[in-house]
């Protein structure tokens, strides 16, 4: 296939965007939690990039769109250590170089693992966390996108339609996020004692960043600058919109307040939601699935309380639960007018859409559970992946790192280096 000038510097543009999230929610998250774990909470997310991407290149990759070698279930090791870079991606008709699309690929993984950092905060040991990371992406990451991703995977040639990472990054990551703080744990006095968020104005200043670098995430899943991009792009942000009003206009009738963290939950929640939609449905519909992701996310934080699992920073209520909205939302909202690839519920395209997605949010949240009891597990038994008591109360900046994000003269800051 010939190469397009065009489609590949957009796809590289989007690739650095899709990175550039990758500190939006070290920032986004870094702010929510207490001032003591703040810098903990920035290692691990920029600690993920590194060692996410070694893993790609080396086998994940691969394993998620190499040549099928297992009834749509894994890809062959064709593509490992990045070899054969100018070889088709097996199903995929690229105006981009392949390599191009492999690195874009890179940086979904990359971001997926790091929204497991928000659920475990405050307590995850740094060197268990690594380690878990580096196993999760290769044994939960990687086959669920030769599932859906891969146009070779099982549930990708069932129908189902995912744009850009409803079950692959969000239910996928939710789903992930319950299993791994039912293995850590709740947090030292939690819920009973305050632990409110340190800096709104850093976790604002976050979503700011994924708002920008969501363009990247799912317009840029089109693989082409031309009119799906643009939809996509469109769609993102006003479901964006959509989430952010939704969540706000029901905590303002709840409470009486319409807050801050409330407004940045709420336009993740709908960018959320959007993520698997971009591609396959009209403006229109986006603020519709922007709105329905407001106010499910909202009252998806709240069962933690109810059910007694301390997800920290809402991972599995914002992306697990409004990436199941955005899912099943393209089987009712996709229309051909967007994307001839599939008609939702009321394109005239009857329940069957609907059906393969349903299939779609239960085998992704079903194998992500599963197997990330089944990692955590395995890292908590052997180099451990919570902290000791003594190190979560003192703050993982100090007990971990040696540093503090704050420093007040105390002689404690990161300026003071030992080699």
């Amino acid at each position: 296939m010939p190469i397009d000038a065009g489609d590949t510097a957009w796809l590289l543009l989007c690739t650095a965007l899709v990175l550039f999230m990758a500190p939006g929610l070290a920032f986004f998250y870094g702010g929510m939690v207490r001032s003591k774990h703040v810098l903990s909470m920035l290692a691990q997310n920029f600690a993920v990039i590194a060692v996410v991407s070694v893993v790609w290149v080396v086998v994940a990759y691969t394993l998620a769109f190499g040549p099928d070698v297992g009834g749509g279930v894994l890809g062959g090791l064709h593509f490992a250590g990045f070899a054969n870079p100018n070889d088709a991606v097996p199903g995929l008709h690229l105006l981009v170089p392949p390599i191009a699309y492999a690195t874009f690929q890179m940086m979904f993984a990359v971001l997926t693992t790091a929204l497991l950092t928000g659920a475990g905060a405050d307590r995850m040991r740094f060197s268990g966390f690594l380690a878990f990371a580096a196993l999760w992406a290769l044994l939960v990451y990687a086959p669920l996108a030769h599932w859906v991703f891969s146009p070779v995977g099982w549930l990708a040639k069932r129908g189902l339609l995912d744009f850009a990472g409803g079950t692959v990054v969000e239910i996928n990551a939710g789903a992930s996020a319950l299993a791994l703080v039912l293995v850590l744990g709740k947090r030292r006095g939690w819920p009973h004692d305050a632990m409110a968020p340190h800096s709104l104005p850093l976790t604002l200043l976050g979503a700011g960043i994924l708002w920008f670098g969501w363009f990247g995430f799912n317009a840029g899943s089109a693989l082409s600058a031309g009119d799906l991009a643009a939809q996509a792009l469109v769609s993102t942000h006003l479901a964006a919109c959509g989430g952010l009003l939704g969540w706000a206009a029901l905590e303002w009738r709840a409470t009486g307040h319409a807050t801050t963290l409330g407004a940045a939950s709420g336009a993740i929640a709908g960018l959320v939601a959007i993520t698997p939609a971009a591609g396959y449905v009209n403006s229109g519909a986006a603020i519709v699935i922007g709105l329905l992701a407001g106010a499910a996310g909202l009252y998806a934080v709240r069962l933690k309380f109810r059910h007694g699992y301390d997800d920290s920073l809402d991972v599995v209520g914002v992306h697990g639960v409004c990436g199941v909205v955005g899912t099943l939302a393209v089987g009712l909202f996709a229309t051909h007018t967007v994307n001839p690839a599939g008609r939702g519920l009321f394109d005239g395209g009857g329940l069957h859409l609907l059906g393969e997605q349903a299939l779609g949010v239960i085998v992704a949240a079903s194998y992500a559970f599963v197997m990330t009891v089944l990692i955590a597990y395995a890292v908590q038994k052997t180099i451990g992946l919570r902290v000791a008591d003594h190190m979560e109360l003192q703050g993982l900046d100090r007990a971990v790192h040696a540093e503090t994000a704050y420093e007040h003269g105390g002689g404690f800051g990161s300026s003071n280096r030992s080699f």
